[in-house]
């Protein structure tokens, strides 16, 4: 069950919507247009479950081919939802912009809500009446601010809401597309999807919210999360982009797969592999996708080179693939890997096949020597492998002596086993369990 929450900028949408699900997810300014993409999020009031679908604000006068975009996806979060909420400005009275608006909803078939924003105090509740003249039927006093009106307005909504609640689906896998502003993610999406569902611009910063949206690839059910374009910290101008920024982190947070997309004609700069290393400290499987390769015509020599410097750089070594959001050449297999990632982390081996790999992990390598006081020289000795946990990967490996396992050997076993399983670019942890003990594991965690 959707709700679109709709009206001309700078009424308080985002900030309706953040009281009503409780959170600050939908970014909020006191300067008009920072929403532009339609964004979904979860609400619950008296056991229903719903999405309110967050719209940028439209403005029919506006001529900017931004703006237009920007109803663009407002008409779409209208057409995708059952019910449809207005915001106006209640302090504002009614103005050209929301007279239109209505005009459009009034030939919808959607029931319409108005909710006259900015009624902070009781003596502004009367400020409602004067939008009865909109033809929407009885408007109700809210604020945002304050949380007056708010529940009223969540008892309205469920009771509009056709019956029967969306279930949550648990095995889907949660896939953010993230990186500098510019490269491409938005393009890249939308050619996922097959259609225009977020605005692509030449201007750096057009996304501004994370935005989920559903997709079906080959019956494997993804959620894709565009995010806003992260730039170097000392590189944020403003508190907008420094918000939009953090959100885009915290997308990366709940994910299950991150791609990072990269501009080929730039190569891997050093903010893409930062950008790879908060994905994976993150906990997400990665990959790293060099977009607009077709414009930078570059050959296998070259692709060498960005996977040679990103095994270099990152521990994970996240496969380095090539793609064109622009011609659609290899985006497909994009979606395979982002499948295959999150099956990977969350796929259990068989603690048979894991020994076999162990036995033969040790003949191609022999464990370290140890000392031991008074006892001489004593060899590492790893007795038994097991996966112990999922999102992410964990194993223990049983030894003689945990003193005895050095970084190198253990960073040496993580290589193999990412070589071994295809498990490059997903974060994995390795206990190393002393015989006997239940307590006190070393541990090698990818990060």
């Amino acid at each position: 069950m959707k709700v679109a929450v709709v009206g001309y900028p700078n009424v308080g949408k985002s900030s309706l919507i953040n009281r009503l699900t409780g959170t600050r997810d939908a970014v909020v300014h006191e300067r008009p247009g920072i929403t532009r993409d339609r964004r979904e999020l979860d609400c619950e009031w008296n056991g229903r479950q719903f999405k309110l679908i967050d719209t940028g604000g439209m403005d029919f006068e506006d001529d900017d081919p931004l703006a237009g975009s920007i109803r663009d996806q407002a008409r779409a979060g209208l057409a995708d939802a059952e019910v449809a909420v207005l915001v106006v400005d209640a302090r504002a009275g009614v103005r050209p912009g929301d007279e239109e608006m209505a005009d459009l909803l009034r030939r919808s078939p959607l029931p319409t809500i108005v909710a006259a924003n900015k009624c902070d105090g009781l003596a502004e509740v009367s400020l409602a009446t004067d939008f009865h003249r909109l033809g929407l039927g009885e408007p109700l006093a809210v604020s945002a601010a304050q949380g007056l009106g708010s529940g009223d307005l969540l008892d309205r909504i469920v009771q509009l809401l056709p019956e029967g609640d969306e279930q949550p689906e648990d095995d889907t896998v949660r896939l953010a597309v993230i990186g500098r502003p510019n490269v491409g993610k938005s393009s890249l999406v939308n050619r996922f999807l097959g259609e225009e569902r977020v605005i692509v611009s030449e201007v750096a910063g057009t996304t501004r919210d994370p935005i989920d949206m559903p997709l079906l690839v080959d019956d494997r059910k993804l959620i894709l999360v565009d995010t806003a374009g992260m730039r170097r910290q000392s590189k944020v101008a403003d508190s907008v982009e420094y918000y939009t920024a953090l959100r885009s982190q915290r997308a990366a947070e709940r994910a299950d797969v991150a791609l990072v997309v990269c501009d080929a004609t730039d190569g891997v700069t050093a903010q893409d592999l930062r950008i790879a290393e908060l994905a994976m400290k993150a906990g997400c499987a990665t990959a790293i996708v060099l977009n607009k390769w077709d414009l930078h015509e570059g050959d296998e020599d070259d692709l060498d080179h960005e996977r040679a410097r990103v095994a270099e750089k990152l521990r994970l070594r996240p496969r380095v693939l090539t793609a064109s959001a622009k011609s659609g050449r290899h985006v497909s297999r994009l979606l395979t890997e982002a499948i295959a990632l999150g099956d990977r982390m969350a796929g259990r081996i068989p603690t048979p096949e894991l020994n076999r790999f162990l036995s033969e992990t040790v003949q191609a390598r022999q464990p370290p020597v140890g000392t031991r006081r008074g006892s001489g020289q004593h060899r590492l000795k790893l007795l038994y492998m097991t996966q112990t946990g999922e999102r992410p990967p964990r194993f223990s490996i049983q030894v003689n002596s945990r003193s005895r396992v050095t970084r190198d050997y253990a960073y040496f076993l993580e290589n193999r086993l990412r070589a071994r399983y295809g498990m490059q670019g997903v974060p994995l942890i390795i206990d190393f369990v002393e015989r006997g003990q239940r307590s006190g594991r070393r541990r090698a965690r990818a990060a």
